[in-house]
Formats: structure tokens, sequence, C-alpha cells
């Protein structure tokens, strides 16, 4: 068996599939457990990442109906909903992300002007500073600010 810890650098899919082995045979001890454990600890995060990146293109896209109202059509209203519906489903499935919501709101109202900016044409200084909408509003499915 090759070094786990080389086979990592070397062949990431063929060290995975020796890893689920090792545990599916309960040979613990030859677990390249470092790279296990940074492995582990970066889908937590990119749970969180992904959380952050429906609740950045959710705000963008209420921010752009707000602020530019003679472009809102179907698309956009679309997206809103998307948006909510798979923010909602993420939490249902992860119910420990939901202690994530507030800073991830935060976290994503902060891009979310700038890509707004970016996409509007608007000056970033048209857009609030903090988000004028509560979490709770933002993931109701009735909200569409006017």
């Amino acid at each position: 068996m090759q070094n786990p810890a080389s086979l990592y650098e070397q062949d990431f899919y063929a060290w995975t599939k020796q890893q689920a082995k090792l545990i599916k045979e309960k040979t613990l001890d030859k677990l390249d457990l470092l790279n296990l454990f940074e492995e582990v600890e970066s889908m937590g995060a990119s749970e969180v990442r992904e959380l952050e990146s429906r609740m950045e293109v959710l705000l963008i896209h209420l921010l752009k109906w707000k602020f530019q109202p003679s472009r809102r059509g179907s698309s956009w209203e679309l997206t809103i909903k998307e948006q909510r519906i798979r923010i909602k489903k993420r939490i249902k499935k992860m119910p420990s992300l939901k202690s994530m919501l507030d800073e991830a709101f935060v976290d994503a109202y902060e891009v979310a002007v700038y890509e707004a900016a970016k996409v509007t044409k608007l000056s970033f200084n048209a857009f609030p500073e903090v988000c004028e909408w509560t979490l709770e509003q933002i993931l109701n499915d009735g909200f569409f600010p006017n």
C-alpha cells in the first residue's frame, strides 16, 4: 500500500478510495489522519460557503428588484424564489447551519452590494451600507421590496 500522505499529494481520488477502504475495514491505525481531518473540516466549511453564496444571490436580486423597478421580471422573481428554497432546504438538511445564518447574512450583504452596483451600473453609494431588511424578511416567500 502506497504511503497515504504521498498518495494524497499525487492522486486525491485514489487517496479518498484508500481512506474509505481503511475505514470500512476498521484499519484505523493506517489512516492518514492529518489530511483526513483537513478534508472533513473543509467539507464543513464548504457548506457554509454554499449558504453564503445562496444568500449573496438572493440579496443581489432583492437589491436589483428594489433599485431597478422598471427592469423587474419573472427571471428575477424566479431567482429570488429559487434561492429562498435552496437556503431553506440546506438548513433543513443541515440544521446546525442555522446558527450561521446571521453571520452569512451580514457577510453576503457586503458582497451583494458590490455585485448589485456592478450589475445595475448604479453607484455603490446608492445602496444602504447596512441591509434594511431582516433575515426573516429576505427568507419570507411573500417578501419583495418596493
